[in-house]
């Protein structure tokens, strides 16, 4: 999250002053269903020069139920607004894209809109099923709750700089365009874990995610970078590059060790900021706003 769009909330905030409004998901408790609302757009998330619409639907789908399973809840409901100069080969190729991964995610499509507009973007609300799972916030870390992860971080901005050097088909060029997502780790850390546990994609970067648990959760994290599950030698690539949406979590020393295929990095412990390796963090984030 930018600056800027930190300012922005801030002014929301003080309009709407709604409980639901902090994390990525809102929990409609009396109706057991989480809700997010998301967007890409065309020249700030994708290119058309180098995705296809297959491709951007499958982004656009991935990265809204990135936010779910962030939550701890399962994916099950969607609309989508698409807008744009649209053509009847983009429209078919993009839903048949669309029908693909909500059969791969058991996804009910409820609807949306299609509407004309001077480039193409694409709105997304989607619900999550509660049940029985125990929901996350990024204000449940807790002293002594170790920060472990899912997934790796950095591949997806080493994707997007191939690209944009026009290299078309690699490991990181795929990882940016389909993103991994880990619904059956989500499930055991939604279902097995007996304390509150905060937990985020990172969509804006690891150190993003850090920072937004650190703020609301009132704890230092301490992070070993050794530790960090990368594949790219680029620092600034793994601390901060954004669109990876693996998982950042935060959880009990006891919850811990009942969830297979987390990795460790760090620690909570009392106190405030980010630091790696001894060295504190300073925040940035992906600005969408520059």
């Amino acid at each position: 999250m930018s600056q800027k769009e930190f300012e922005f909330l801030k002014i929301i905030n003080k309009h709407l002053r709604s409980s639901y409004l902090g994390d990525d998901c809102a929990y409609l408790e009396d109706s057991n269903l989480v809700i997010s609302s998301d967007c890409l757009i065309e020249g700030i998330h994708f290119k058309l020069e180098y995705m296809t619409p297959s491709e951007i639907a499958r982004k656009s789908l991935l990265v809204n139920i990135s936010d779910i399973l962030a939550s701890g809840a399962n994916p099950r409901y969607v609309s989508i607004v698409l807008s744009g100069k649209l053509s009847d080969e983009f429209i078919d190729e993009f839903y048949k894209e669309v029908k693909k991964v909500s059969g791969e995610f058991n996804l009910e499509i409820t609807g949306g809109d299609l509407s004309k507009g001077p480039s193409i973007s694409i709105a997304v609300t989607i619900l999550g099923e509660v049940g029985t799972r125990r929901i996350s916030s990024r204000k449940n870390a807790c002293a002594d709750y170790i920060v472990a992860v899912v997934g790796e971080f950095g591949s997806s901005a080493q994707g997007l700089e191939d690209l944009e050097y026009g290299i078309r088909d690699n490991y990181f060029v795929n990882y940016h365009k389909k993103p991994p997502l880990h619904p059956k780790i989500v499930e055991e850390i939604a279902t097995k874990t007996k304390h509150k546990y905060a937990m985020m994609d990172s969509s804006d970067g690891l150190c993003d995610c850090l920072y937004q648990i650190s703020e609301k959760s009132n704890v230092r994290i301490d992070v070993q970078y050794k530790k960090i599950p990368k594949k790219v030698k680029n620092k600034e690539m793994v601390l901060f590059g954004g669109e990876d949406y693996s998982l950042v979590v935060c959880l009990d020393k006891r919850d811990y060790k009942k969830i297979a295929g987390l990795t460790e990095i760090g620690i909570c412990s009392a106190g405030e900021g980010v630091f790696v390796d001894n060295k504190e963090l300073k925040y940035r984030g992906f600005d969408h706003f520059c």
